[in-house]
């Protein structure tokens, strides 16, 4: 890696998961993060530490996990070398801050954001570093305006890395965050890399830091917009109901889940993007021209925001 250090990207990371979580503290008015700071034990077969912030049951949001880890582990996992096979096998190091916030308001659309670096490297050979992350938005009723404002900000973060970096990193998305099974994205999308280390460290660093402050910016806006607007139990159960497709796809498709487990990661601060409330219906449908129907109809297709 050359002379760039690591330890930048610890504190730039948690200095991150400080800002935001404050932010949200102060957005939702009543509740507080509880903060739960780990370190796994000696015989663990991860070694290394982390912070899981964790808010429930408040005002406007029903839970909001924001966890920071940072672990060292003796073989990457199957899930990291799908791309890099000659590093099957070799010691590594990973850190990285995720988050999902579940509103309770199903106006006010679910966020996942996720920034992290891992490092590998066999012995005697000099370690390989690359980066990934990203940002993606879920509603459970669609707006044009948001979906475009959410968009235009992951763009904006992306513009000083190359004017190709967000339509590549937003096609990624589309076909990373799509339920196979049920042939349906999982949301309205945003921006998603992996395995980037083209311009190398230094490059990778800044933009994972470019996405990382533009979270706020993206996300804010809109749940101020919606969480004022008034909901009752056919909008409730719709959004439990679509929640459901969310917890589907990180258990089944989700890269960073399989990793967590496959590497024996701790269960958890892997599974806090989970939903407190979920519900599945057997072949649901939604009432034809119903707002429940534009969601799949208009926001849940792979489209140009811009």
């Amino acid at each position: 890696m050359n002379s760039f250090d690591p330890t930048e990207v610890r504190q730039y990371l948690l200095g991150l998961q400080q800002s935001i979580t404050q932010a949200i503290e102060s957005a939702d008015g009543g509740a507080k993060f509880l903060t739960d700071a780990w370190a796994k034990a000696p015989d663990e077969p991860l070694q290394g530490d982390g912070i899981t912030k964790i808010m429930e049951g408040g005002a406007v949001f029903e839970r909001a996990g924001c966890g920071f880890s940072h672990v060292r582990g003796p073989r990457l996992p199957p899930s990291a070398t799908q791309h890099r096979p000659e590093l099957a096998g070799a010691p590594f190091e990973a850190m990285g801050v995720s988050l999902v916030f579940h509103p309770l308001n199903p106006y006010v659309p679910t966020v996942h954001m996720n920034v992290r670096m891992i490092a590998a490297g066999h012995e005697g050979q000099p370690p390989v570093c690359w980066f990934g992350g990203g940002m993606d938005l879920t509603p459970y009723y669609g707006y044009d305006e948001d979906a475009v404002h959410f968009h235009q900000v992951c763009h904006d973060a992306l513009k000083p890395f190359g004017d190709d970096k967000y339509s590549r990193f937003k096609q990624w998305c589309d076909e990373y965050f799509f339920n196979r099974h049920r042939g349906e994205p999982r949301g309205i999308g945003g921006i998603f890399f992996d395995d980037f280390a083209e311009g190398g460290a230094e490059n990778g660093f800044a933009m994972i830091r470019s996405v990382g402050d533009a979270f706020l910016n993206a996300y804010m806006p809109i749940v101020e917009r919606r969480q004022g607007t008034s909901w009752g139990e056919r909008e409730r159960e719709h959004q439990l109901y679509r929640r459901g497709r969310y917890v589907e796809f990180n258990l089944v498709w989700d890269r960073g889940t399989h990793f967590g487990l496959q590497s024996g990661g701790r269960t958890e601060s892997i599974l806090l993007s989970m939903p407190p409330l979920v519900r599945w219906s057997y072949q649901r449908q939604p009432e034809p021209g119903s707002p429940e129907a534009r969601l799949t109809e208009h926001f849940l297709v792979p489209r140009s925001w811009l």
